[in-house]
């Protein structure tokens, strides 16, 4: 792993200014270097999913006799969106903090004093970590038979859909907190402490309909959640209806329903907000 970290990656191609299309150029390049280095690391790729395979059939296994999601839903079931939402978090965060790598090994330099914009670099950045970090849950898909749901084509474009959203968030989020950060050692501390309750108060792992006042407040206000409870929702439309009317409530603004549409909107709006933010610190960075 430490190996993966301290390569330097090969420069980005030469480049003359040439408006929107350059900097179209420009992103596309920093996405493909993001996509190639991210990838590079087997081990850690592997890592990533054993974790979530760990939540999926360990405690999926462990506590079915325990939590009841709702009527004869099997609790693999229940928890197979919020694993395949935590797959994307580990590899998200981590390709969120690879501005501070390319500091440390200089690369950062050199994509600064090229011909593109720091937006551009942001952008790619980002794009290339939500990718990376979709492929590798995508992983998780194969063993959808496993926790009882469906092989559905529709159903699975629509959860890549959502993970990509997800890991943009994620990764945005975790570059926001960390772009202004000169070490590695500082900012993965940092993205540890903001990804983990991030993970937990999504509803990943529990239903969220029924919470205390406390912690419903905590969830709402996570934007993760609204990654989550759409996939959740994607999920139980594949299954029979009867089992899906009687799963757990889902989430709620002052006890209205919110429409899953309408989380699919917060979610993507969060994004952009997020990675707007993310690129304006580092404008004022570097």
């Amino acid at each position: 792993m430490n190996q993966a970290l301290t390569t330097t990656p090969t420069s980005l191609p030469t480049m003359s200014p040439g408006g929107l299309t350059h900097e179209l150029r420009a992103v596309v390049a920093v996405w493909r270097r993001e996509v190639a280095w991210l990838a590079h690391d087997k081990r850690r790729a592997v890592m990533t999913l054993l974790q979530p395979l760990m939540y999926l059939f360990v405690m999926g296994t462990g506590l079915a006799g325990i939590v009841e999601p709702g009527g004869p839903l099997d609790f693999k079931t229940f928890l197979f969106p919020g694993v395949l939402a935590m797959g994307v978090v580990f590899t998200a965060a981590f390709g969120g903090v690879s501005v501070v790598w390319d500091r440390e090994t200089g690369f950062l330099r050199e994509m600064l004093v090229a011909p593109i914009s720091k937006s551009a670099i942001i952008l790619g950045k980002a794009l290339g970590a939500a990718t990376t970090a979709m492929a590798q849950s995508a992983v998780l898909l194969l063993l959808a038979g496993l926790a009882g749901v469906p092989y559905d084509p529709l159903l699975f474009v629509a959860l890549l859909a959502l993970l990509f959203v997800g890991a943009l968030l994620v990764t945005a989020l975790i570059m926001l907190l960390t772009v202004r950060i000169k070490r590695a050692q500082s900012a993965m501390p940092t993205s540890s402490m903001v990804i983990t309750p991030m993970m937990f108060l999504s509803g990943a792992l529990f239903p969220v309909g029924d919470l205390p006042g406390w912690l419903h407040v905590a969830t709402v206000l996570n934007p993760f959640t609204y990654v989550v409870g759409p996939m959740r929702a994607a999920v139980f439309a594949s299954l029979d209806p009867a089992v899906s009317e009687n799963v757990h409530a889902g989430l709620t603004w002052a006890g209205w329903a919110v429409p899953v549409p309408v989380q699919v909107l917060v979610a993507v709006a969060s994004t952009v907000v997020l990675l707007g933010s993310a690129v304006a610190r580092f404008n004022r960075t570097e």
